[in-house]
């Protein structure tokens, strides 16, 4: 009997070793096989009745105590809750966080930009909304959750937004009130305290809530504890002005905030927008208006002028021009006829098309790009995962220093009170991580919008930074280089043989064959008839053997002459040698060959521009084939004559020579390109024309067959990462200033406002510079865009 368990949370292959042999010496135990990548043991018994999961569990957790282990009946539940308001990449950070930290709680991916958050857990457990709710709730009372559901389609709204701006405007008139009470001619200070009050409570109300919340949740080192002490500290030393500056600053920086987070949201939305609404379906001699979802494969549906394409398919009526810019980034209209394939999430522009559907709705083109669009914003970079860690041990450590700051001079130096509790203030409100812990997540979104825009789907944060470390990039040839169709380079007649009797022989014993060489002999042959040929045998690995009327066919390679006994002329030229021969005489020679794609070359000297100096090509095909595309687009290492194993083996000899930190992609399209796609540090599929397993095992899709979109992808991650880089030192190198001059008594309660917030509504503009990027007059993305 075979038995089967999911080893959730197995990486170690070590570890999967050490347990497959263990299990395998079980009494009762025929075999076992682990399957690393898929988290599987499979084992076969003899005895039909026994239970294995305890014993094997126990075996697990010798090794990896962490990972659990379920029966293959039993599945991880998914459950994905719409959290509607939630806008601080900080607070989604901890919640993520807390919801991880559940026992029955396998993972965790919560996507800010669509408001949701997906969670895998053990099943047979209690509904998790409740516990979703709790916790969200703890630091976002405001945020409504909810289960979502296919009848239910999520709406982001901006009300939060809509409120924020009039308590800010109603906050701000009462602060202008106050400090001319205060500071001006009417010196009234005790209205004027009325007046801040007030202000203070419409501003930092919801400050205090969340802080009280979080407190009695045992979360209390976040920016509302330390706005909330900071003010109220300010407002018992007398500085009333200051304490409802603070907070009034703070709020302004929430609003930029929250205004960044959804001008990232729109830019993202705005890709979204492909989803069709509906579909006009011909049944029965009927047109009938249908959801996408309803429309089976081998139907035929109608896209009228001005419509979006629902569903993949092949036109069988009419002729039209296509807008494909969502989908591939080209602003240049595509012009279809009959027989042309036709992607979803396209835009009929002019004549009305009629299509025959080739996918259903979930594997179509535009389902696959909602889903990595989506997926790609909960898949967070390693500079992300260390500024949410770093701010979880930051605020604790600055809270105690502001605290031995603001007593030990009073206490062992008699220094005044007031003085160094007013410098533990400034030290506090100083201190807040908003300027790292909002900006950063803000400039990956806005990279993997940036890169959608331009036809170029990264599935995450973490493969963007990835591509900004490129060191080495590895291509397939035929597909991602070249054409990936032959065409006619040569006819080479022997003599008394014309060219046009050459290429005709030729196209007539290959008229049956599907094989890619004989495409391009009968694309430019004259009408051929394949029921002229009377037998067909196609010779492995050497060619075609067919005869017509009293003439016997030879079309193939070398070997299949010289297995013949035909004396022939070997050519020596670049590309794939079709020999043919009629009746023992030989005819000629035809040279065909893969071009390589319009921008290939341009987009290896790209790459080498942007600092990627090794550059390799691998392929199937043979060596003297390879060499001659190689050359001609600038790549100077070639290896022929591979297998699919032997790209993987040579993707890891690669790795293997980079420096420390540094990265290595592969550039493939077809289906043999999967394993090495995968095992690649960035995996970059052709979306174009790629298969579907090469699409899915990659970790970037270029939605167009153009390699050089490779580089502005690469490009693209690396402003990234310069814009993260420039935030990082920007926040800290002014926080740790302004610390140690408020430490030092050299600044005011305002300074510190420009230190916290001030900072923090610089690093958001500064990370929305990545969305401003322009194409130049040649359609080429401007190095200099940001």
């Amino acid at each position: 009997m075979e038995n089967s368990f999911l080893l959730q949370g197995l990486n170690c292959p070590n570890c999967a070793a050490k347990i497959e042999h263990e299990v395998s010496l079980l009494s009762g135990i025929l075999s076992a096989k682990l399957n690393l990548l898929q988290q599987k043991l499979v084992i076969t018994t003899a005895d039909e009745a026994e239970n294995w999961l305890e014993t094997i569990t126990n075996i697990v957790h010798k090794y990896e105590p962490d990972v659990a282990v379920l029966a293959a009946e039993e599945q991880l539940l998914t459950e994905t809750f719409v959290l509607e308001g939630l806008t601080c990449p900080n607070c989604a950070a901890k919640i993520e966080h807390d919801l991880s930290a559940l026992p029955y709680v396998q993972k965790v991916s919560l996507n800010l930009l669509n408001q949701t958050v997906t969670i895998k857990s053990y099943p047979k457990t209690k509904s998790l909304k409740a516990k979703v709710e709790t916790i969200v709730h703890n630091y976002e009372p405001d945020v409504l959750v909810d289960v979502l559901n296919d009848s239910k389609t999520q709406s982001i709204t901006y009300t939060e937004i809509t409120l924020s701006k009039t308590y800010l405007i109603i906050g701000s008139i009462l602060f202008v009130l106050g400090l001319i009470c205060y500071y001006g001619p009417l010196n009234i200070p005790y209205l004027a305290l009325v007046i801040f009050l007030i202000a203070y409570a419409i501003l930092g109300l919801s400050v205090l809530k969340k802080a009280l919340l979080n407190s009695l949740h045992a979360s209390i080192f976040d920016e509302n504890f330390l706005m909330s002490i900071s003010t109220i500290g300010a407002f018992l030393l007398g500085e009333y002005p200051e304490a409802c500056a603070v907070m009034l600053f703070y709020q302004i920086g929430e609003y930029f905030q929250n205004l960044a987070v959804n001008r990232s949201r729109k830019s993202i939305a705005a890709l979204m927008d492909i989803r069709p609404d509906h579909a006009n379906v011909l049944r029965n001699g009927l047109e009938i208006s249908l959801d996408p979802k309803d429309v089976e494969v081998g139907e035929e549906i109608v896209v009228y002028p001005g419509e979006r394409v629902p569903l993949d398919g092949q036109v069988v009526a009419g002729h039209s021009t296509l807008d494909t810019s969502a989908l591939t980034g080209e602003s240049w209209p595509k012009s279809v006829s009959i027989n042309d394939e036709v992607l979803s999430g396209s835009i009929n522009q002019s004549g009305c098309l009629t299509l025959k559907v080739k996918t259903a709705f979930n594997s179509s083109t535009v389902a696959r790009i909602l889903r990595l669009v989506e997926d790609a914003q909960s898949r967070k970079s390693p500079t992300e995962n260390f500024i949410t860690t770093f701010a979880r041990y930051y605020t604790p450590i600055v809270v105690l220093l502001a605290i031995l700051l603001a007593f030990i001079p009073p206490i062992f130096l008699q220094a005044e009170f007031s003085e160094w509790i007013r410098r533990g203030l400034v030290f506090l409100i100083v201190s807040c991580p908003c300027a790292l812990v909002v900006s950063i997540p803000l400039t990956y979104f806005g990279g993997i919008g940036a890169a959608s825009k331009l036809g170029i789907l990264v599935k995450g944060s973490n493969f963007l930074e990835a591509l900004s470390k490129l060191d080495a990039c590895i291509f397939d040839k035929t597909g991602t280089l070249t054409q990936g169709r032959f065409e006619i380079t040569k006819l080479i007649p022997a003599k008394n043989h014309t060219s046009a009797e050459l290429l005709q022989t030729a196209a007539q014993a290959e008229a049956r064959s599907t094989h890619p060489i004989a495409k391009s002999l009968l694309a430019q042959a004259s009408s051929i008839d394949p029921k002229d040929l009377t037998v067909v045998a196609e010779i492995s690995g050497l060619g075609v053997k067919a005869k017509m009327d009293d003439k016997e066919i030879l079309v193939g390679n070398g070997s299949l002459m010289e297995e013949a006994k035909i004396q022939y002329e070997k050519i020596d030229l670049p590309g794939s040698k079709v020999y043919v021969a009629v009746n023992g005489e030989y005819l000629g020679a035809i040279i065909v060959a893969d071009e390589p794609k319009k921008d290939a070359k341009e987009a290896i000297l790209s790459l080498k521009q942007l600092g990627i100096s090794k550059l390799a090509l691998l392929t199937g095909d043979s060596f003297e084939i390879a060499k001659d595309i190689a050359n001609r687009i600038g790549i100077t290492s070639v290896h022929a004559n591979l297998l699919p194993a032997d790209k993987v083996n040579l993707v890891e000899e690669y790795e293997q020579n980079l420096s420390r930190g540094r990265k290595l992609a592969f550039v493939g399209d077809g289906i043999n390109d999967a394993p090495v796609l995968a095992r690649a540090d960035v995996g970059i599929a052709m979306g174009g024309v790629g298969s579907d397993s090469a699409i899915e095992a990659a970790d970037v899709v270029l939605m167009t067959d153009e390699p050089g979109k490779v580089a502005d992808a690469v490009l693209v991650a690396k402003k990234t990462k310069h814009i993260v880089y420039q935030n990082i030192i920007l926040a800290l190198s002014v926080k740790f200033s302004f610390l140690i001059l408020g430490a030092l008594g050299q600044i005011g309660l305002w300074a510190a406002v420009f230190g916290d917030v001030g900072v923090t509504i610089l690093a958001v503009i500064n990370a929305l510079r990545i969305l401003s990027f322009k194409k130049d007059a040649n359609n080429k993305l401007n190095p200099n865009f940001c």
